[in-house]
């Protein structure tokens, strides 16, 4: 085919698409071949030429300019999009690189970029490459329009990926900038952020991030923006995330959580599912809208979240989506915290409007009726619940301020106490919409010895106008008191909050601290030991002689509890198996479990793998020869995965096991009178690097 001929196709294809606008994209894409010539391989600055059709293009060099002037990449013209191979264009190691004007489809992925930093990609089309309607529940690799892994301080602007499995994935990619693209209408995700934070997204067309088939309930977890495992610190801002399976997604499947993420003004409304659904703590969102889904925002585990004039209306509604009712009579909610803790919480000015259920709901454990947990230390201030089955709906819950609402027509009641609700304050009188909230400060604290009483201090906080602060405090004993400082002693080792109300008279604002309340105890390798750690396989209960993982322990002096260090483990590579952890690695210590009833210790643990962990922790003590003592979970229970407190999974959790045994622990072995050495295995459900830090092992 000749260029002039070629040109003159392309002019027509684009004179086609003026005059048709309701045939859809795919239709009206150039009637081209696939390229026939080799992998173009870039080491400066190239314009190509839009007449030409390509094949795939590799950056081998840093700083180059490539101007697609429009020209197409093509990989397959044949076949079905979900067995597209190959990538358009990959950048490995190339930094500053521009990319523009660019078209590519038919490809496995359309821009592929690894360890770089400083890219601008602007004006490109990555739409029609891997696209899997029809794939079930679960994940199916990062691949479809633009994929960065560890890209860091490099912006995506105005580009498109339509009709592919993810539109967008930034992997362990920092600081970057996402504005005015349009990543609609994908199978799985339009935005996908894993481990990635600070970043800025705005702007965005991220609608229709949606797999689901007629008739079918549920949308296969498929969302506009899903966030995982520890991506902090992300702006979202003024983004279409409508239309989607969620249109926003902040998961937490391994334990890993996102937070200090900030969203404002993304619309998120008519979803299948839930228009924005989270999981983790220390989260924020202002001025979103969440209208017409199944739940406005489901909020369950996020401790520490601020909602502030966000909109949550007509959720839920027999004439729209309605899937999942939760709450009594086949109810749902504008905003509904459930099925995981909601500690301080700030609710204010949001508009929740004829929902089928609550207009807000906070709702505690059900399952051991609120005993494991409640939703505890909410402020709910001048939100409009009008129209509703119910304005608030609570259960399982304590020390709830609520504070000029608005309510109008809600058709059963304005407010329904269904049960073990404790603490619950309401003041109807309406909120000068001229206050300002005060600016509370709360120090103080995160550690403290058992019994030694301690100081956590308010008197910093200010109001904006100058009227006089009063304070609420609470510390887990059901008392409220009142003062600019707190003082308590601690009896119990264990996970503690303290949580605090300043009020100037309008609003209140919540704070809080969370403490751990230690003792001192005979360290056992987590107190300036590193060096005399090992790692070995651990099958079958022995512990091999083979490395196949590979550890690296070091003290760590910012982050510990107990002493002056803990112990920070970075297993990388990792096999995939158990990995024990041993000390002292010589195995030739000399201690003597006479009187001793169980091993303690603090963890931390980062396990990126999306399944999370596979059991454990399993517990080795080393006696005489080659005699073992096991200590691990009775069957059938992830000791990993139960935790006591909600906090636990971004904080440290307290293992306290008997030598004996218990209904959680199961031992094997015999109890050796002197111990030579321990080992603590772990074990992942993938292979990813495993981050640890442990503090305070000890006998005790």
């Amino acid at each position: 085919m000749t260029r002039k001929y070629l040109l003159l196709l392309l002019i027509g294809a684009s004179i086609t698409l003026g005059i048709m606008a309701t045939k859809t994209h795919a239709a009206l894409l150039p009637t081209i071949q696939t390229a026939t010539e080799p992998t173009l391989e870039v080491t400066s600055d190239i314009t190509l030429d839009p007449a030409k059709t390509y094949g795939a293009i590799v950056v081998k060099k840093s700083g180059v300019t490539i101007d697609g002037k429009g020209a197409w990449l093509i990989g397959s013209t044949k076949g079905s999009p979900k067995n597209f191979k190959g990538t358009a264009v990959t950048g490995d190691g190339v930094s500053r690189v521009t990319l523009k004007n660019l078209n590519a489809k038919g490809w496995e992925t359309g821009l592929r970029v690894r360890k770089a930093t400083g890219w601008t990609v602007e004006g490109c089309n990555f739409s029609d490459n891997f696209h899997d309607p029809d794939f079930g529940w679960g994940e199916s690799g990062r691949r479809g329009g633009i994929v960065l892994e560890s890209v860091t301080k490099s912006t995506l602007r105005k580009n498109k990926a339509n009709r592919v499995w993810d539109a967008c994935v930034l992997v362990d990619s920092d600081e970057n900038i996402i504005e005015g693209n349009d990543f609609s209408r994908t199978s799985n995700t339009c935005l996908k952020l894993w481990t990635a934070c600070r970043n800025t997204i705005r702007g965005n067309n991220l609608s229709y991030g949606l797999r689901i088939s007629p008739g079918e309930v549920h949308a296969r977890d498929s969302t506009s923006v899903l966030m995982e495992s520890g991506s902090n610190d992300n702006r979202l801002l003024n983004n279409d995330c409508t239309h989607g399976g969620d249109g926003i997604f902040v998961r937490v499947l391994n334990g890993w959580c996102s937070t200090g993420n900030y969203f404002e003004g993304n619309d998120c409304s008519f979803a299948n599912n839930n228009g924005i659904e989270c999981w983790a703590p220390l989260n924020i969102f202002v001025k979103n809208k969440a209208n017409h889904c199944s739940y406005g925002f489901w909020m369950g585990g996020s401790d520490k979240t601020r909602l502030i004039d966000n909109e949550a209306s007509f959720n839920g509604l027999a004439s729209g989506f309605h899937n999942s009712p939760h709450l009594p009579q086949n109810g749902h909610a504008g905003i509904v915290f459930m099925f995981g803790p909601s500690s301080h919480t700030l609710a204010r000015g949001n508009v929740c409007v004829g929902n089928n259920g609550a207009g807000i709901a906070l709702i505690g454990d059900l399952a051991s009726k609120g005993k494991k947990w409640k939703a505890y230390h909410w402020v709910l201030e001048q939100n409009k619940l009008s129209k509703n089955r119910w304005g608030i709906y609570a259960k399982h819950a304590d020390w709830i301020v609520s504070k000029g609402n608005i309510y109008e027509a809600n058709c059963t009641k304005n407010v329904l106490l269904d049960g073990d609700v404790t603490r619950f304050s309401e003041s109807i009188e309406p909120i000068s919409t001229t206050s300002k909230p005060p600016l509370g400060k709360l120090t103080g604290p995160r550690a403290v010895m058992v019994g030694s009483n301690r100081k956590w201090d308010a008197s910093q906080s200010l109001d904006p106008a100058g009227l006089p602060l009063d304070f609420s405090w609470d510390a887990e004993n059901g008392t409220l008191r009142t003062g600019t400082t707190l003082n308590v002693a601690f009896d119990k080792v264990c996970f503690h909050r303290i949580g605090l109300n300043v009020s100037n008279g309008q609003h209140t604002e919540p704070l809080w601290q969370d403490v751990y309340a230690l003792r001192n105890v005979a360290e056992l390798g987590t107190e300036g030991t590193p060096d005399n750690w090992s790692i070995a396989d651990f099958n079958d209960r022995k512990i091999s002689d083979r490395q196949t993982s590979k550890a690296f322990f070091q003290n760590d002096s910012g982050d510990h509890l107990i002493g002056k260090t803990a112990l920070r483990v970075l297993i990388d590579p990792y096999a995939g198996s158990r990995a024990a952890l041993t000390y002292p690695k010589n195995r030739n210590a000399n201690w003597s479990l006479s009187g001793k009833t169980k091993l303690t210790f603090w963890l931390k643990a980062i396990n990126a793998d999306v399944t999370g962990w596979q059991g454990g922790p399993f517990i080795v003590i080393h006696g005489e020869g080659d005699k073992l003592c096991h200590i691990e979970p009775q069957k059938g229970r992830d000791l990993m995965r139960e935790i006591d407190q909600n906090e636990e999974r971004d904080g440290w959790r307290r293992f306290e096991i008997p030598l004996q045994g218990d209904e959680r622990w199961q031992r094997d072995g015999e109890l050796p009178a002197m111990a030579r050495a321990i080992s603590l295995a772990f074990d992942s459900w993938g292979a990813p690097p495993l981050r640890l830090w442990m503090d305070g092992l000890a006998f005790e």
